[in-house]
Parts: C-alpha cells; sequence; structure tokens
C-alpha cells in the first residue's frame, strides 16, 4: 500500500513535535530537536523518509527561506536606526563579514575549489537569534553587551543575505562562464543581482500597502501576504536574482510605508511555525552521514574559524565606534548559533553549486548541532562574564 505525500507530512510533523518536546526537556533548542528528529527517520538511519519522498519536500525550503527572510526586512523601520544609530549596524558589518572572509581564506589554504569556499563561506555570516535572545529572556540579562546583542542579532541576517547574494553569484560565474570574460563578470554580476533584487522588491513592498488598506480582515490580509511572499520569491526565480534579498527588501519597504506591516509579522508567525518544523526536520532527514568522514577537516575548519571570525569582527566594529569595553569582550561569543537562515541557503546552494551541494549541507547541518548546542551555555557565561547576568538570577 502506497503512503500519500499528505500521510508524509503528519508523520514529519509527528516527528518535530516530539523531537522538539524531548529537546525542550533536556534544555536544548527546539530546532536540535528537529533536526535530530529528521536525521534519525532519514536515509541515513531508519529510511522512513526515502530519498524519493524527501524531493516532495522542496517546496518547504523554498516557502521556509521567504518568510524568514521577509520578517528579517520588517525590522528594519527608520524609527529603529534612529533609536540604535549606526554601532550595532557597524559591528553587524563587521563580523559577518570577517567571519566570511577568515571562513573562506581557511577553506581555500586547505585546497578546496574556488566556488566551494565561496559559497560555505558566505554561509558563515548567517546567526541565529532564537538561542540568544531565549537566553537573555530567561536569565534577564541588562546591560551594554545585551543592548548591543539585540540590535546586532536583528541586523545580521540581512548582511549574510547581501553577502551570500554577491558569494553566490560570484561562484555561479566561475563555474557557468569560461574565457577572458569570466573574472569580468564574477565583479559584475552581484552588483547586477543586488541591484535587481532591490528594485523587484521595492516595487513589491510599496504595492503590498494598497490591498492591506482595502482588505481589513486578518483572513485576507493572511491572503496577500501569502501572494506577496509568493510573488517575489516566484519572480526572483524568473528573473535568475536572489529570492532571499528580494523578500527581504519587501519587507523592509512595506515596515516603512504602511502602518499594517505589524500585523504582517504577527499573520506570518501564525502561520509559519509548521512550515518550520517540516523545514528543520526535512534538513535533518537530508543529512548524509557517509560523507561525513569525506568533510572532517573542513568542517572543522568552518566550525572553528567562523567562530573566530564572529568574535574578532565583533572587537573590530566595536573599537572602532568607541563601543564599551565589555561589548568588544564578550559580544563575539554570544553570536556563535546558528540555524534557520544557514540551513536555508544550503538549499539555495544546491541550485548554485550542485556538485558540492552534499559537501555544504553536511557541514553546515553537522556545525548547527554543535553550535545550537554549546552556543546558549556560551551565551550564558560571556553575559555573566560582562556582569549582565544577576548571582540571582543565575
Amino acid at each position: 500500500m502506497e503512503i500519500s505525500i499528505v500521510m508524509y507530512i503528519a508523520i514529519v510533523l509527528i516527528v518535530g513535535l516530539a523531537f522538539g518536546q524531548l529537546a525542550t526537556l533536556l534544555k536544548m533548542p527546539n530546532v536540535t530537536g528537529y533536526l535530530i528528529g529528521g536525521l534519525i527517520v532519514g536515509p541515513s538511519l531508519l529510511n522512513g523518509l526515502t530519498p524519493t519522498v524527501l524531493e516532495h519536500f522542496e517546496i518547504v525550503s523554498e516557502v521556509a527561506l521567504a518568510f524568514i527572510a521577509f520578517t528579517i526586512g520588517l525590522s528594519f523601520k527608520r524609527s529603529y536606526f534612529k533609536r540604535v544609530g549606526f554601532q550595532p549596524v557597524v559591528i553587524a558589518a563587521f563580523e559577518a563579514t570577517l567571519a566570511v572572509v577568515i571562513v573562506t581564506g581557511g577553506l581555500l589554504l586547505l585546497g578546496v575549489d574556488l566556488p566551494f569556499a565561496i559559497v560555505l563561506g558566505a554561509i558563515a555570516a548567517a546567526t541565529a537569534p532564537a538561542a540568544t535572545i531565549m537566553v537573555i529572556k530567561e536569565f534577564k540579562a541588562e546591560g551594554p553587551v545585551t543592548e548591543t546583542l539585540l540590535s546586532v542579532v536583528a541586523l545580521d541576517d540581512a548582511f549574510a543575505l547581501i553577502l551570500f547574494g554577491f558569494a553566490s553569484t560570484i561562484a555561479k560565474s566561475l563555474i557557468e562562464v569560461e574565457g577572458e570574460f569570466s573574472l569580468f563578470l564574477s565583479i559584475l554580476n552581484p552588483f547586477i543581482n543586488i541591484i535587481y533584487a532591490l528594485l523587484v522588491g521595492a516595487v513589491l513592498g510599496f504595492l503590498m500597502k494598497w490591498p492591506l488598506k482595502y482588505f481589513r480582515t486578518s483572513s485576507n490580509r493572511l491572503v496577500v501576504l501569502i501572494i506577496f511572499v509568493f510573488l517575489a520569491s516566484g519572480l526572483s526565480s524568473m528573473f535568475g536574482i536572489s529570492e532571499l534579498l528580494t523578500t527581504m527588501i519587501m519587507g523592509a519597504v512595506l515596515t516603512n510605508v504602511s502602518s499594517y506591516a505589524t500585523s504582517m509579522s504577527d499573520l506570518s508567525d501564525r502561520i509559519t511555525s509548521p512550515i518550520f518544523v517540516m523545514f528543520f526536520v526535512i534538513a535533518g532527514a537530508e543529512l548524509n552521514l557517509s560523507i561525513v568522514p569525506t568533510v572532517g577537516l573542513i568542517g572543522i575548519v568552518y566550525i572553528t574559524l567562523r567562530v573566530v571570525g564572529k568574535i574578532l569582527g565583533v572587537y573590530l566594529g566595536a573599537k572602532l565606534t568607541h563601543a564599551p569595553e565589555t561589548v568588544s569582550r564578550y559580544l563575539g561569543a554570544t553570536l556563535i548559533p546558528q540555524a534557520g537562515v544557514a540551513i536555508g541557503l544550503t538549499a539555495v546552494a544546491q541550485s548554485i553549486v550542485p556538485m558540492y551541494a552534499p559537501q555544504i549541507r553536511v557541514v553546515v547541518l553537522s556545525a548547527t548541532l554543535v553550535y545550537e548546542l554549546v552556543g546558549p551555555l556560551i551565551t550564558k557565561i560571556a553575559l555573566t562574564k560582562a556582569g549582565e547576568i544577576a548571582p540571582e538570577n543565575e
């Protein structure tokens, strides 16, 4: 008897709920439970979700990533930048860029191919804010490090998407374009890609405010939200530009031209929970353990140098903007967690450098498990050393 795809969706959600709850009981982030659950039921172990079945879930990654990017864009209000100034922007730019540069350089020293190093290096920029914010709330952390951290994690993934947009276009050009024009196009194409993404995203963000004026009920606005997020993703795919950047820009423009943008964030949160559960379970199921030994050293270099890049980038950015000493010393250690956007970028990498996609996925998912396990603990230690967690709250 053949199992329908609807039944498999139910199975994936059950696995996600069960292992997410188990992770909670073990005081680990839910995303770690989702990944481990997917790994167990995937082809590498129980093979409950076969490679053929996983092919039916490809759209889940695309939809999940589109909503993640849109939500990030909604956080960039003009009032936000007026309130926090440019210090968090500079720090976020430095830590994201240094992570990319140092990881890419380390991979090249290992002798890996340039397109592979560029794409994997670009993924190093992304940081997962959920685990960090959870620690802040749980231990009631307060102070300059905490305040700066909240701003930086909001900006971090935006820089990650922009840097990945450049890196992916360069990698694609190196693979596809041969001859004397490859270098020229590898430099020009990222700028063209970014400009088109800015234009398409800005137009869609501006247009989105009009139907929100006329459709007042939550159900109708939910339909509008889905239409525009799918439009941004679909048009980007048609034009060959960054879907992540386009959708993020759409959210950024909408939040600055419409008073209804806040409701869009709330509506998005209502519908994306099951999508994200499926996204992470499927990501774990697609982890191919058989190739782990072949990327072991690459994985160690990625995990180690990404942390070095984050800490060094924060230090330089903080010194340049004359941030408090505690910010330069301890903020970098709080940016270790990596999950949603990074895992989503591995799905994008599959279409950019398909020959390296399995290795990239294994490295990033393995790193995610490590980062999500140790990241919250290190965040707590850093905030404690910074004097921002009171002894009675430890």
